[in-house]
């Protein structure tokens, strides 16, 4: 049985998330990560340290029962800049992971990829897992490698393992001055009467899906028993820029400003995922139409602090 947590990279937008809904459901939690975050409950074990450092990560894996591997030195806009870097610090610090949670005999190992690059263009929607996999970035590429190290260690040494491959998670917590998350950032900017920017016309197709979904989805999979896996994460259903602009008009009754540039080499025309396999193996399916999750965001950005939503 699972009782206690050690949530790697767990500082982040989902690692949050991740973290209140552990100790509501009665977790022991504990957090790895770089720096500390204001935000972290008392409650919360943190150590310090890079996740590449197996020295530092070592002790943070001593009494854990699962492990949730969440961190993640690149993005997809930015990791063909130095796809050296991408491989050492994030496929070589994941099987030093690997190594420890062997070690220690760590009961489950999850990990976090992404349903948005792996596959690269799609010949077919919406996307399953048994789809082709061509990445287009250095992100993507990484992230696959780490799937078939993780399906290795569990068939040559038995350590439960899966990776859910997520679409685009958006909602409560999720950094408002990225590079990433289109429905937060948008509703942001809304918000302020700030000016939205689109790469290409606006047609771009993704799957966008909230972070409540996202967090019911990894808590069942932290607590399931299928293992070698990797399972899509999404709404199952694709949105285009200009919809979710739309959208976000409607939900804010209010029009927004926004300025097309050019498309970027490295992004597919549309994905979004088929979750069957979700369904069938985890018994999830996201309850959280994107227009109700928009209407979430926005009343949370009203009433919190724009700080909070920033980096610290």
């Amino acid at each position: 049985m699972i009782r206690s947590v050690l949530l790697v990279g767990g500082t982040g937008f989902i690692g949050r998330n991740l973290t209140m809904r552990l100790l509501t459901e009665g977790f022991q939690v504990r957090c790895f990560d770089r720096v500390k975050p204001q935000w972290l409950p008392p409650s919360v074990e943190f150590l310090e340290g890079d996740f590449t450092a197996t020295h530092l990560l070592e002790p943070a894996l001593l009494g854990a029962d699962a492990v949730v591997h969440l961190a993640s030195t690149t993005l997809p806009q930015t990791s063909n800049n130095d796809p050296q870097f991408d491989i050492a610090s994030n496929l070589l610090g994941t099987i030093g992971l690997l190594n420890l949670a062997i070690k220690h005999r760590t009961k489950r190992l999850l990990f976090l990829s992404s349903g948005g690059t792996v596959y690269g263009h799609p010949a077919v929607l919406p996307v399953t897992e048994h789809h082709a996999t061509h990445p287009m970035c250095s992100y993507g590429i990484v992230k696959l490698a780490i799937e078939k190290y993780l399906r290795m260690y569990h068939q040559l040494h038995g350590l439960s393992t899966c990776s859910l491959r997520l679409a685009n998670p958006y909602g409560e917590h999720q950094r408002v001055d990225g590079i990433q998350g289109a429905v937060t950032i948008f509703t942001h900017k809304a918000l302020n009467n700030e000016v939205i920017e689109v790469w290409g016309d606006g047609t771009a197709t993704r799957d966008y899906v909230y972070i409540g979904d996202v967090i019911d989805a990894v808590y069942k999979a932290l607590l399931s028993d299928r293992a070698g896996l990797e399972i899509n994460i999404g709404s199952g259903s694709g949105t285009t820029l200009n919809d979710l602009i739309s959208m976000v008009e409607r939900t804010l009754n209010r029009k927004v400003r926004v300025e097309y540039r050019k498309a970027r080499d490295f992004d597919v025309a549309a994905i979004w995922l088929d979750i069957a396999l979700a369904r069938q193996v985890l018994g999830w399916a996201p309850k959280t139409p994107i227009s109700n999750g928009i209407a979430i965001l926005a009343e949370a950005m009203q009433h919190t602090q724009p700080s909070l939503w920033k980096s610290q």
